[in-house]
């Protein structure tokens, strides 16, 4: 496929789309012969056409064994629609899902299904991811997931609560890669770190929007319940300046301790620590960045609220949209312990509580780069076990 014929289709639709016509979006075929280099459009596209209705797209295909045919997970308006071919060429219907089932506050995109055993255990579930926006569980874009069965004609839930792949405000459309290879046997997720609640409107040059970094997703079962946990791959091991390591030792945190850092640069790093909570949770903890220019990140706990959060009202510039500033909140029930990992860049930070129970994703854009960080704990005191701050690597 040629760039040419590429912008040619966008317009297209584009202007089909401001004609007031709702059926411009149908499914065809690219295959390329030289590993990707280039594309060829199948003659006869397209494979699947739209039935009249506004929102038919973002197929996620894949190969079912048992039924031996291919299904396509599309987004179809307010639900997903399951099609199935022996040929990738003819497309059957199977059944829709979700018009009465999870968050419906705006239109549902990039879904994706995929199979997960479930950790220490032979079985297997499938889970679905389905992309939101607006309705996100702290304002605007988020994706939601799924697990059930499929039998290559429906997808049947366990639950029908709303469940989130991340809570933060910055990680939407991700999918799953296909075809890893079952000698690494992991499933792996790639999200768009932005909201389109100001998606257009960041204050970035050259460029706009990141992907987030690579992540293992994995299906635990607690208390009956099936819930997704997601970390870093653990190829983020290649990335590590180890010489660059700040590690702090074991001691108690009363009010506000600035950690003395060796050489990580607080915009471009990984963080990990673990707490003891066995003296009582506080009525706030966690950690604090700050530049030298009065402006801070706050990350941590509320006892009031119960809630993990993530305070960037002051970390910078937020003038161009003011759906950008406030708290982002998660419901958590704590342990007596709690490990955090974050991954800081220059205008993000990932964060993954207890081995990825619960992720938090946000953008954030200081005007110069965080200079001092901070761990608190305030009411009451904390035990600070062990703490590693280390430098990542440019990955391009």
């Amino acid at each position: 496929m040629k760039r040419r014929e590429w912008f040619e289709g966008l317009w297209n639709h584009s202007k089909a789309e401001k004609a007031g016509k709702i059926d411009f979006q149908n499914e065809g075929i690219a295959f390329s012969l030289n590993k990707g280099r280039t594309w060829i459009k199948y003659k006869n596209n397209p494979v699947l056409k739209n039935p009249g209705i506004r929102d038919f797209r973002d197929p996620k295909v894949m190969w079912h064994e048992p039924s031996k045919r291919w299904i396509m997970t599309l987004a179809t308006m307010d639900c997903v629609t399951f099609y199935s071919s022996p040929d990738l060429k003819s497309w059957t219907k199977e059944s829709s899902f979700g018009k009465e089932i999870g968050a419906h506050g705006g239109v549902w995109e990039c879904p994706d299904l995929f199979r997960l055993k479930v950790d220490g255990s032979d079985v297997s579930k499938w889970v679905l991811f389905v992309s939101i926006n607006p309705g996100g569980p702290n304002g605007g874009s988020a994706t939601q997931y799924f697990v059930g069965d499929f039998d290559g004609h429906q997808f049947n839930p366990e639950h029908t609560d709303t469940k989130w792949v991340d809570w933060g405000r910055d990680n939407y459309a991700g999918v799953t890669w296909s075809n890893i290879p079952e000698t690494d046997g992991r499933r792996l997720f790639l999200g768009w770190m932005s909201n389109w609640d100001y998606a257009t409107v960041v204050p970035t040059t050259v460029w706009r929007s990141a992907t987030t970094f690579p992540r293992e997703i994995t299906l635990k079962k607690v208390d009956g319940k099936y819930s997704l946990a997601s970390l870093p791959v653990k190829e983020i091991d290649l990335i590590r300046d180890k010489a660059s390591k700040t590690e702090i030792s074991s001691q108690n945190i009363s009010g506000e301790k600035e950690i003395e850092l060796k050489g990580a640069n607080l915009s471009q790093c990984e963080i990990n620590l673990d707490m003891n909570l066995d003296n009582g949770v506080p009525e706030k903890f966690g950690l604090i960045l700050e530049t030298g220019k009065g402006e801070s990140l706050e990350i941590g706990y509320s006892k009031s609220e119960a809630k993990f959060f993530i305070d960037r009202t002051n970390a910078g510039n937020y003038s161009f949209s003011n759906k950008f500033t406030g708290v982002t909140q998660v419901p958590y029930v704590l342990k007596n312990q709690v490990h955090l990992q974050l991954l800081f860049d220059a205008a993000s930070v990932e964060l993954f509580v207890d081995q990825g129970n619960l992720v938090m994703t946000d953008l954030l854009f200081p005007t110069e780069p965080f200079k001092k960080i901070k761990v608190f704990s305030l009411g009451s005191g904390i035990t600070l076990q062990n703490m590693e701050i280390v430098r990542l690597e440019r990955i391009w």
